[in-house]
């Protein structure tokens, strides 16, 4: 079990060169990687992606990476020579229109946007990408491994949570037995009290306690309630990515319990499902941090 926070942080320094890679993500229903990164080395950011989305299934993920190259091999500096002339024309006409200095110092034109710009040959890319490659390959390892600390966690504390709804659940059981007996012996009891009469018609009883036990019958919400409970159980011992399986499933065991409150006749069945919608609300949030 994986939780979604997690971070990661690498650095590397090979042949003059400085790269840094931070991985840090939060929760979300979706897989959504945001990179930011110098522009000369943009066209990495695919391969990146890729990296870090086959290690990952859900979460907000923003990863920030810094390049410094400091090696003047394969680099080649290439001047814009069209945008400078069109920055030193405007600039030309800006002056006339003002009547400021034409005085253009070529230093100042090669600090526009654009005019310099610095390539790197394709040779020299591939080692880049090679040395890059190792910096993310760690910072994921780092990442991933801060999400999976995390992630067993709150493994721990649902599997705490999980077992104690599961006795709130034994606890109902056992308060449903005799209790069809119980409404037989005060069902008896008040139709002698309304009647003021010993004599009860059995087969008018036996049809009231037939429509109540319909009506307030839970065995087989209750049923479900622990079938839900071991599916949870297995799920949190399962491999992969099972946050959603396990919303799903709390969805299931809220609504089993609401049902168990709508046809409760007993006031501790009732508080124990109170107990229960709580300790289920407490664990759905807990949910949302798992991938």
């Amino acid at each position: 079990m994986k939780s979604m926070t997690g971070f990661g942080r690498s650095k590397l320094e090979e042949n003059s060169r400085e790269y840094i890679v931070e991985i840090k993500s939060v929760n979300h229903k979706y897989s959504d990687i945001s990179i930011k990164m110098p522009r000369n080395i943009m066209c990495f950011e695919e391969k990146i992606k890729k990296n870090i989305s086959s290690n990952i299934s859900r979460g907000k993920v923003d990863v920030f990476i810094t390049f410094n190259n400091y090696s003047n091999e394969g680099k080649n500096v290439i001047i814009n020579k069209e945008l400078a002339k069109n920055y030193i024309n405007q600039l030309i006409e800006l002056a006339d229109e003002t009547g400021l200095d034409k005085n253009i110092q070529l230093t100042e034109i090669t600090k526009m946007p654009d005019v310099l710009q610095l390539k790197i040959e394709d040779d020299e890319s591939d080692v880049i990408w090679q040395e890059l490659e190792k910096c993310v390959n760690q910072a994921v390892r780092n990442f991933v491994q801060m999400r999976e600390i995390e992630g067993e966690r709150i493994k721990q504390d649902l599997s705490t949570r999980i077992c104690s709804i599961e006795k709130l659940v034994n606890g109902i059981f056992s308060y449903t037995t005799g209790l069809l007996e119980e409404y037989v012996v005060k069902l008896k009891e008040r139709v002698k009290e309304v009647l003021q009469t010993d004599i009860v018609d059995e087969t008018r009883l036996a049809q009231e306690i037939v429509i109540y036990s319909d009506k307030c019958s839970i065995e087989e919400e209750l049923t479900r309630l622990h079938s839900h409970i071991g599916q949870f159980k297995d799920l949190l011992e399962t491999q992969g990515p099972v946050g959603k399986k396990l919303d799903f499933l709390i969805q299931e065991m809220n609504r089993e319990t609401n049902t168990i409150a709508s046809k409760s006749v007993k006031l501790e069945i009732t508080n124990l499902t109170i107990e229960i919608k709580t300790g289920l609300e407490d664990i759905r949030e807990q949910i949302q941090n798992i991938e």
